[in-house]
């Protein structure tokens, strides 16, 4: 996978034809250009549909045909979602695709006019310049098991954030109408708690209840270990309560409206863990990954999922530049500025390997050994920050090493250059 600029350039041929697309959610815009830059023919406006794509490849071999080009390479700004299906279409159609950064785009939109403007009929030419000098990287679109991995992940995700939006409303319900209720329960999404929420989601509920009522309703559920002095607790919490008692008939309502669509995205998420399970057992050697300690099944299918297949990448620096974790500096002259990690790549990756690294540094004994070393080494001690970027680097390393080679983890392998002096400290 590794490819530099000068590759990028020499793959350039007199017969290439190269196309800048400046894509929009309704509207895409074309332009096409040679290898020395010169303009191919008039700008392009097509529709994001069939009969646009239609267009699109009409264009495009009309313009080969008469300038006699065989292939061509297609770019694009990754602008939001709008890309995929376009992109589908032309990867289908056997076209070469690259991604331009949009930073990249702003920051050369005024070489050809010496003008900031910025617009549709001006982008698509930045684009196949930036694109013709080698300044883009090769698009990415994974196989059908790692794309449903991935759409797995994304809807699991998506789940989880519905999940605490819920959550946080129910919690501001109840510091309107019961703001006492959490003083007796240390969480009102515990079987106990949701249940008297369900039952009796007023303090005036509760009251008429009262202590036997509590109990009674706790035991017709089922509920295991029902404790009388919490049934005591929570009616006398209601009967102090000062909580707002207007408009409570449609606040009840609210309230099992979004209990109901609590429990339904409870039962989702068991659903779709079970599919990224499934999913996940199907990508080879990953049952080694999830036989190392502190690797969960969804942070292991996350991490999976944004690096798709393995096997194209050469090493597993490569993998780190992909998540943005390489290390970047803007020094000048007697200068010296602050090495940062550059964040460019993929973020969703980047922040599941820090969120791993986290509880492995708390569960894992070879982890924590490793950032006990770097934050209490003589020769240039890390900071803690800087110990968990570190460790997330070494991750990756150990899971391309597991996923590529088909080997378990070993934990002296892990340590090994270092464990002497680990010891020591």
């Amino acid at each position: 996978m590794r490819v530099t600029q000068n590759d990028k350039i020499m793959q350039m041929k007199i017969d290439t034809m190269i196309v800048g697309i400046d894509v929009g959610k309704e509207t895409h815009y074309a332009k096409a250009i040679d290898i020395r830059g010169v303009e191919l023919g008039r700008l392009l406006r097509f529709s994001n549909d069939a009969e646009g794509y239609a267009s699109l490849d009409k264009w495009m071999n009309e313009i080969m045909k008469r300038t006699e080009k065989t292939e061509a390479i297609v770019g694009f700004e990754p602008t939001g979602h709008y890309w995929f299906t376009l992109a589908d279409h032309l990867k289908g159609r056997g076209h070469k695709l690259a991604i331009v950064n949009p930073y990249h785009v702003k920051c050369t939109k005024e070489l050809d006019d010496n003008s900031p403007t910025k617009n549709d009929l001006k982008d698509p030419k930045t684009i196949a310049m930036l694109v013709k000098d080698g300044r883009y990287r090769d698009v990415y679109i994974p196989e059908e098991l790692y794309q449903e991995l991935r759409e797995a992940v994304w809807e699991y995700e998506r789940l989880k954030r519905r999940k605490k939006d819920i959550k946080n409303q129910v919690t501001r319900w109840l510091d309107i109408r019961f703001p006492e209720f959490e003083k007796v329960f240390s969480a009102w999404d515990g079987k106990a708690a949701r249940i008297i929420l369900k039952k009796c989601p007023t303090p005036a509920r509760v009251v008429e209840a009262g202590t036997e009522g509590i109990m009674n309703i706790w035991l017709e559920q089922g509920v295991k270990g029902a404790s009388r002095k919490k049934a005591n607790g929570i009616v006398e919490a209601a009967q102090k309560s000062i909580g707002r008692t207007i408009g409570l008939v449609a606040a009840e309502k609210s309230l099992r409206n979004m209990l109901t669509e609590y429990e339904m995205i409870e039962k989702q998420l068991e659903e779709q863990e079970k599919q990224m399970g499934e999913l996940l057992r199907q990508v080879p050697n990953t049952e080694y990954l999830l036989g190392m300690k502190g690797m969960g099944m969804v942070s292991t299918a996350i991490i999976v999922s944004e690096i798709g297949d393995i096997r194209r990448f050469q090493a597993a620096r490569q993998i780190i530049k992909m998540s943005g974790l390489n290390l970047s500096e803007n020094s000048s002259g007697k200068h010296k500025g602050q090495t940062k990690i550059s964040k460019r790549g993929r973020k969703r990756l980047r922040t599941a390997l820090f969120r791993i690294v986290i509880p492995l540094i708390a569960n894992n004994e070879e982890f924590r050994m490793l950032h006990h070393r770097y934050v209490s080494r003589e020769k240039n001690p890390l900071k803690k920050m800087q110990s968990i970027i570190a460790l997330c680097c070494k991750l990756i390393r150990i899971i391309y090493a597991i996923l590529t080679k088909g080997i378990e983890y070993d934990r002296n392998e892990v340590l090994r250059g270092i464990k002497p002096r680990v010891k020591a400290a």
